[in-house]
């Protein structure tokens, strides 16, 4: 008699299930179907899939993943978890969705499409330990992203479970610890910044973010950018808050950033302009002022020579129109790929040392706290070949022909001893744009921080500059 092979693999095991379903379908059936699909098109699905995972089946209130990488199980749970929370904030306690959620690394039977075994039976049993809103993973998960995830757990110890014969050792996830920056900045988002995302001509899906009210301000997208992370953190807070003050700021991922999808064929300046006429058009502004920083200048800049119906003004900060492989010098050239080398072997390493080097340059005076996040940022941000895609992209830019085309008022603002992009880069900018306003800025970060004295000059020219805009 023949055995049949059963075929088999280690895995990472994802069980979510909705808190009260039933309770919630007796109360309002239509709704709640409703409003969970639209929290599995807009958030689960699309996160699931940018941490590289396979939803392998689903039931009215739950669903069951499939992860290669441990860590991005986790990490993928708790920004589900976060994002829920704000999601459905602005109803009543009795009617919010929430998850448990349980996460188990082991053995694995494969049939077909669907997955079998211990290991997925252990995660199932973790989810049912999970608080609403939160997870439960085994010990063997804890070990397995200890060094490499700042996340707090609490130690639940051994707890007996239902049909596993042995014990289960589970950690409890929470808010607070090393992670708690990052996390305490997710959950004190404020209730108004609504995530949302809009499909691009070549199919990306792309995510955008509105938050405060008053008339459109439009932020173009920067190299690194994540809507939840970045929001309230403490190296874009102060910019955030200020820009959304008497506006309602509008910001995007650009594709293979942040909530944006990461795996796309098209990654060009051509394409990240796009994205911009994309996300601008699924919300149907008419005429607003339009923000770039760094690379965004020159995204701007070529929206506005294109569409300079729609812009009623422009505000470049840190900016350039050609990359470094375009300024006409070998050594720039060869800063540029060296740099791209350090990105494909460095990005987002555990190794803090390596992830420094980018901080450092971008930041060098940045606080302890201010370089923990940025150091986070390259690891959620995206992965090392899309990081290193992307500037490769960035590098090879070359708009200097459209500046001179530029018909809305502009100004140009740039800091002296900015050790990313020269100082001259920006200058140039100004000097080619027809009526340009040129603000030099006494500082030496790329990343206009809160507590250098360049800031409030930043602020008030800025405001002046806005002022009856619209």
């Amino acid at each position: 008699m023949t055995v049949e092979q059963v075929e088999r693999r280690l895995a990472a095991i994802l069980a979510a299930d909705m808190v009260g379903f039933s309770r919630l379908m007796e109360r309002d059936e239509e709704g709640t179907i409703a409003r969970q699909k639209h929290h599995r098109a807009d958030l689960i699905d699309p996160m699931i899939a940018k941490h590289h995972g396979r939803i392998v089946k689903t039931t009215g209130d739950g669903l069951l993943v499939e992860f290669v990488s441990v860590v991005d199980a986790v990490r993928c749970a708790a920004e589900i978890q976060h994002a829920m929370k704000t999601r459905e904030a602005g109803g009543p306690e009795t009617t919010r969705i929430r998850y448990r959620i349980g996460i188990n690394l082991g053995d694995i039977v494969i049939e077909g499409d669907d997955i079998f075994g211990d290991g997925v039976n252990v995660a199932a049993r973790l989810e049912g330990l999970s608080e609403p809103g939160g997870m439960c993973i085994a010990d063997v998960v804890h070990q397995s992203i200890e060094g490499k995830l700042e996340f707090t757990f609490d130690d639940l110890g051994q707890q007996a479970v239902k049909n596993i014969a042995r014990p289960v050792h589970a950690w409890q996830w929470r808010m607070g610890g090393a992670q708690g920056r990052a996390t305490e900045a997710l959950e004190a988002q404020d209730a108004n910044q609504e995530i949302r995302f809009c499909m691009a001509p070549d199919g990306v899906q792309i995510a955008y973010a509105t938050v405060g009210s008053g008339p459109p301000l439009v932020k173009a997208p920067n190299w690194m950018s994540h809507l939840e992370y970045d929001w309230k953190s403490p190296v874009w807070r102060h910019l955030m808050q200020e820009l959304a003050r008497g506006h309602t700021l509008i910001r995007f991922d650009q594709r293979g950033n942040g909530l944006s999808d990461w795996e796309v064929e098209d990654i060009s300046f051509e394409a990240f302009v796009r994205d911009l006429e994309t996300v601008v058009d699924a919300i149907g502004l008419r005429k607003f002022p339009l923000l770039g920083i760094s690379q965004g200048s020159a995204i701007s800049v070529a929206y506005a020579v294109r569409h300079p119906e729609r812009v009623s003004k422009l505000v470049l900060f840190g900016g350039y129109s050609r990359g470094r492989r375009k300024r006409g010098s070998k050594v720039s050239a060869e800063q540029a790929d060296a740099f791209i080398t350090m990105i494909r072997h460095g990005w987002g390493q555990d190794n803090p040392s390596f992830r420094q080097l980018f901080t450092s340059a971008f930041m060098p005076e940045a606080t302890p706290d201010q370089m923990n996040w940025f150091n986070e940022l390259q690891k959620v941000s995206t992965s090392p070949e899309v990081a290193a895609r992307i500037r490769s992209a960035l590098e090879d830019l070359e708009i200097s022909d459209l500046l001179p085309q530029v018909q809305v008022p502009t100004l140009v603002l740039h800091c002296r001893e900015d050790g990313v992009i020269p100082f001259d880069e920006g200058r140039r900018m100004a000097a080619m744009i027809p009526n340009a306003r040129f603000v030099p800025l006494e500082g030496r970060n790329h990343l206009m921080l809160e507590d250098e004295p360049a800031w409030p000059r930043f602020v008030s020219e800025v405001r002046s500059f806005l002022g009856g805009s619209e």
